[in-house]
């Protein structure tokens, strides 16, 4: 059995190594910092903006003249027949080029394809700044989910020193008679269990820290801590259905699937100038130029032209009017993509504001908990003493203690975690809304 002093010795040195370790500790802006760097998800979501903002360029280059210059330089050797006279052979040297330009004038499919791509910046921005929330968001969940766990564990270890101080108490009162051998056995039997669930709580950690990696790209080290003590606020405005309807209509994800309904509307228009004239304005110069022994003699010549050039389509195998069938169907998809888009960011809305108001509500009576957990327990450490209590009473009174503060600490991330969702799906959740969060760590 273990020594109950050599075990709060040991309890006090980590302690003090933790309260080291904690003053050099990465806080959650310093861990947003390293994701913004390093996630490979959200580096994805650059690149794609990035991408998006090309097809602007590419739509306005349908309007805009293009010029190709273009040319040959051949020599040709003609044997003639006998027929002619003698036999003779001749070679000529023939040199062109010519420099052409072509504006369109009327063409209404580029037209829209130059809309669509000022659009799609707009969709790739909207997907970008949701990709930013979305960042912020799971970066607080796993930092909070690795201080729950560290708790947790805390609360384990903090039990499993308690539980070992009672059983070596119990063991001790046993052998001078002032109490049964029952003590003895239900000290053993938590402080077995305690060992089990101090296990699992250790892995149960490895794996929450784990998820923080895969977000960050290395190790986070040690976690700056929430202070004691602090107080929330509930979310201003105070009515939840001015969140759902912020989130109705100013979520990311709804302004990308908004964009993606005036993108198809654009693509119907487009698939139906499939009938209509093209007129482009054409306008070429050239030079050709013959050397050689050449029949006719050398010489150069020389051809301007300028012109409009029309065409007007007939007949193209139904393609059209299937593209347009296809873009008519593509549009009714992307209206229920919209449609969806908002309920499931109304949803989210309601969700995490209820999260939040509850979570207040669960912290102020886990709070008053605390107290009557620790009234209680000094109650039954009193009443041990003097013989009107047994072991086991101390034991429960402990567990009660630690498990309140547990689930005190938990409800707190779980409120802070639901606050930064809440503005998420209403919007207009910002990197300062992260720094108001970070103060309240401990630095």
């Amino acid at each position: 059995m273990q020594n109950p002093l050599r075990n709060s010795i040991i309890a006090t040195l980590l302690a003090s190594a933790f309260m080291s370790l904690n003053a050099g500790a990465s806080d959650l802006l310093q861990i947003y910092k390293d994701a913004l760097a390093n996630d490979a998800q959200f580096g994805s979501a650059r690149a794609s903006r990035v991408a998006g903002q090309e097809q602007s360029v590419q739509g306005r280059a349908g309007l805009m003249p293009s010029i190709g210059l273009s040319g040959s330089d051949t020599q040709t050797k003609i044997d003639a027949t006998p027929d002619v006279g003698r036999g003779a052979s001749f070679t000529t040297n023939t040199n062109t080029y010519s420099l052409a330009l072509s504006q369109p004038l009327f063409r209404w499919a580029n037209w829209q394809q130059y809309e669509q791509g000022k659009l799609s910046v707009v969709a790739a921005d909207a997907q970008f700044s949701q990709a930013q929330e979305d960042l912020i968001v799971r970066v607080s969940q796993a930092y909070f989910d690795v201080l729950a766990s560290q708790d947790t564990l805390k609360t384990l270890q903090d039990q499993k020193i308690a539980i070992s101080e009672q059983l070596a108490s119990a063991k001790r009162n046993f052998e001078v008679g002032t109490s049964t051998i029952t003590d003895s056995h239900e000290a053993q039997s938590r402080y077995d269990l305690v060992v089990a669930q101090e296990f699992a709580g250790e892995g149960d950690l490895a794996i929450k820290r784990a998820a923080l990696q895969l977000i960050i790209g290395k190790d986070a080290g040690d976690l700056a801590s929430l202070k004691g003590g602090i107080q929330l606020s509930a979310p201003q405005p105070a009515q939840m259905a001015d969140w759902v309807n912020s989130a109705e209509k100013q979520n990311f994800g709804v302004v990308a699937s908004q964009v993606a309904v005036e993108i198809a509307q654009r693509n119907i228009s487009k698939s139906r100038a499939g009938h209509y004239p093209t007129l482009d304005l054409i306008a070429s110069t050239g030079r050709t130029a013959n050397g050689g022994q050449v029949l006719g003699g050398t010489g150069a010549s020389k051809a301007n032209t300028i012109g409009v050039q029309w065409n007007i389509p007939i007949f193209s195998g139904f393609a059209v009017d299937s593209r347009v069938r296809e873009s008519i169907a593509l549009e009714d998809k992307a209206r229920n993509d919209l449609e969806t888009a908002r309920r499931s960011a109304a949803q989210g809305s309601r969700q995490s504001y209820v999260g939040v108001t509850s979570g207040l509500a669960q912290i102020k009576a886990l709070e008053a908990a605390e107290i009557s957990s620790q009234s209680a327990l000094d109650s039954n450490k009193l009443g041990y003493q003097v013989g009107v209590r047994i072991n086991i009473d101390v034991l429960n009174a402990q567990q009660q203690l630690s498990t309140t503060r547990q689930n005190l600490a938990k409800a707190r991330y779980d409120a802070i975690v639901n606050g930064l969702r809440l503005k998420s799906a209403a919007g207009i959740l910002k990197e300062q809304d992260l720094s108001e969060v970070n103060a309240l760590l401990q630095h």
